[in-house]
């Protein structure tokens, strides 16, 4: 008999009336079953995070840092068994999952440094103008409220930590809303977050389908929503309260660029098995996955048959064995959206160099080139392990490639140049640049968020923080300064 796992409602698991399922999209075999909360028991984790704000803000930072190590310490402790039950909900292999196990270990261990150093305020003086006699300012940070916390599939466990440990730094209450396809992760989250001395009502954790979130988007009591996800929804939430702060990271289109510098052998392997490893790895369901190749007219002929050998040297299949590389696309809609895409851009005059084959939910590792400009793979989020080369003449030409784009989450630049980095870093319209590798590089303290359609607002545990906050001023009058 399967056990229906509970949510959490306030730091005490609960139960509703009613249970959905969680399969694997590789074999379709049963994960476990899921309790949906009633609308009432909604209605209680939302009341009991509002009436707990200003409790938690006063909490010491030590005791929050406890909170933050706890959960750090407990995650590495349950790493394998954690990173089983991501790849078996999520279909990501399982040499991915450990990996993301062990980058919200570091999330956690993160925040509770931030949490012991963060807020210890700003002092000014006043008196550079003769009106400010006597006068000093003291700014700190203030929690704006309870934090509506709305996670994708594709990362569970660590963009999940990503919501709630600078939450728990910063002393704010945080509803947590995993996807439906891939709960359970968030759910063991909720287990050691349960071992903690967090105040009751600091945290809960609500498996509510996506139907029912509108209502709390609109719940008042509610004013900072972090969103990862698509930019359809995405801005559909802020559009519908743009009296609230909303951090939204949403999707990309990554390029890498691969310039005339970068052309020895050794370079343009490396570039190569880079390219190949991130724009397949975890499905290719990443933002900033690599989908576009942008490959200087002196290096492309070179370049390309490295790609290609490299993508087909990816192990596709089953996610729980070591060996594999690349599994399956989180359902089998997702998968036939990709090949729909594909067999668009090769109808147009795409030429396919590998790939281009789906079963089930899983999709071939692809290439293609010569992608004419009008079709949806040239435009959109793929989502999928499909990866395009285009040929460019020059820096200029290949930095306009890059912006050519609605989307600007990352971008990497191989490159050897001091100069052309600092170049790209201006002229690149993109949240971040990586030099010397593919743009999905992320490092979980750095600043992570993008430009134009890929969102506002930043993660990485400090920037979130500072996202979850405001700066609030006192100013003491009649000092002797």
């Amino acid at each position: 008999m399967t056990t229906t796992h509970a949510f959490w409602l306030a730091g005490r698991e609960a139960t509703g009336d009613a249970s959905f399922d969680v399969t694997n999209s590789y074999d379709g075999r049963l994960v476990g079953k899921v309790s949906v909360p009633t609308e009432a028991q909604v209605e209680e984790a939302v009341a009991a995070a509002h009436a707990v704000v200003d409790e938690f803000a006063a909490t010491p930072a030590h005791v929050r840092a406890a909170a933050l190590d706890h959960v750090s310490k407990r995650l590495a402790e349950r790493t394998e068994e954690i990173a089983q039950l991501i790849s078996a909900e999520n279909g990501k292999p399982i040499k991915w999952a450990r990996g993301e196990v062990g980058r919200a270990v570091s999330v956690f261990r993160f925040a509770a440094e931030e949490a012991r150093r963060w807020n210890a305020g700003e002092a000014q003086r006043l008196d550079t103008e003769a009106g400010g006699a006597g006068r000093l300012a003291l700014t700190r940070r203030i929690p704006q409220g309870v934090v509506l916390g709305i996670a994708p599939f594709n990362f569970p466990l660590n963009l999940s930590a990503h919501k709630v440990a600078p939450a728990i730094a910063v002393g704010a209450p945080i509803i947590l809303k995993p996807a439906p396809s891939t709960p359970i992760s968030s759910l063991i989250l909720g287990e050691i977050l349960a071992e903690t001395d967090l105040p009751a009502g600091s945290w809960s954790i609500l498996t509510v389908p996506n139907d029912r979130m509108p209502a709390l988007v609109q719940d008042e009591r509610l004013p900072v929503i972090s969103f990862t996800g698509s930019d359809k929804v995405g801005y559909a939430i802020q559009q519908s309260v743009p009296h609230k702060h909303c951090t939204l990271e949403l999707g990309g289109n990554a390029a890498a660029v691969v310039l005339p510098d970068w052309s020895s052998e050794a370079d343009l392997d490396w570039a190569a098995t880079r390219i190949a490893t991130f724009s397949n790895y975890q499905g290719g369901q990443s933002c900033i996955s690599v989908q576009r190749v942008i490959a200087d007219a002196s290096v492309y002929d070179r370049l390309v048959p490295k790609i290609v050998a490299a993508v087909e040297a990816q192990v596709t299949g089953d996610p729980a064995d070591d060996a594999t590389d690349v599994g399956p696309l989180v359902d089998e809609a997702a998968a036939k959206r990709v090949e729909a895409w594909v067999d668009e851009a090769v109808a147009a005059g795409a030429k396919l160099l590998a790939g281009g084959k789906r079963e089930g939910a899983t999709y071939a590792p692809t290439v293609l080139t010569d992608l004419p400009a009008d079709v949806t793979l040239a435009r959109a989020e793929v989502f999928g392990p499909v990866l395009t080369i285009a040929k460019v003449d020059g820096e200029a030409e290949a930095f306009a490639a890059v912006n050519d784009s609605d989307f600007g989450l990352q971008a990497g630049v191989f490159t050897h140049d001091l100069q052309t980095a600092f170049r790209a870093h201006r002229a690149l319209e993109v949240g971040g640049v990586i030099v010397g590798d593919v743009p999905s590089y992320r490092a979980d303290q750095m600043p992570y968020g993008g430009a134009k359609r890929s969102g506002v607002g930043r993660e990485g545990v400090k920037y979130a923080m500072d996202d979850y906050t405001y700066e609030r001023v006192l100013v003491l009058t009649g000092l002797a300064l």
